[in-house]
C-alpha cells in the first residue's frame, strides 16, 4: 500500500494584529470561509499578477512546473543508459521510497526544487550535498 502523500506543505507566517483583525472581519463577514482561505486566495492572486514573470523564468532555467515523480525503474532507466539526472523543479518533486540511496547516488548530480521535495531520510542523507 503506498503512503498518503499531502498535497500540500504547511508555512508559517507572521502577522501583525491589525492585519490579523482585518482579516478576521472578512471571515466574519463571509468573504472567506476562514484565515487560511484568505491567505491562499491572496497568495494565489499575487502569483497570477506575476504569472507571465514566472514562465519566463522557468523557460530560462528550463525548469519543469508541477509534480515530477522519479520512480525506482525510471532511475534504473537513467544508470543503464549511462546518464546523470539533473532535477530542476517549480512545485514538487518526488522521489518514490523504494529507491535506493546507492541508486540515487549513482543517477541523480544535482537537485533544484522551488516547492517541496519528497524523498525518503536515507535518500535526503545521500543526496544532501547535492541539493540546492
Amino acid at each position: 500500500m503506498r503512503d498518503k502523500i499531502p498535497d500540500s506543505e504547511k508555512i508559517t507566517i507572521n502577522l501583525g494584529y491589525v492585519d490579523l483583525g482585518r482579516i478576521d472581519l472578512l471571515v466574519q463577514e463571509g468573504f472567506y470561509s476562514n484565515r487560511s482561505d484568505f491567505i491562499r486566495t491572496a497568495i494565489r492572486n499575487q502569483l497570477d499578477g506575476h504569472g507571465e514573470t514566472v514562465s519566463r523564468s522557468i523557460e530560462r532555467h528550463t525548469m519543469e512546473l508541477g509534480l515530477r515523480n522519479y520512480s525506482r525503474a525510471d532511475l534504473e532507466t537513467i544508470r543503464e543508459a549511462g546518464e546523470t539526472l539533473h532535477v530542476k523543479v517549480v512545485g514538487l518533486a518526488r522521489i518514490d521510497s523504494d529507491v535506493t540511496p546507492e541508486l540515487a547516488l549513482e543517477t541523480i548530480g544535482s537537485i533544484s526544487v522551488l516547492g517541496a521535495l519528497q524523498a525518503s531520510p536515507e535518500v535526503r542523507k545521500a543526496l544532501n550535498d547535492r541539493i540546492t
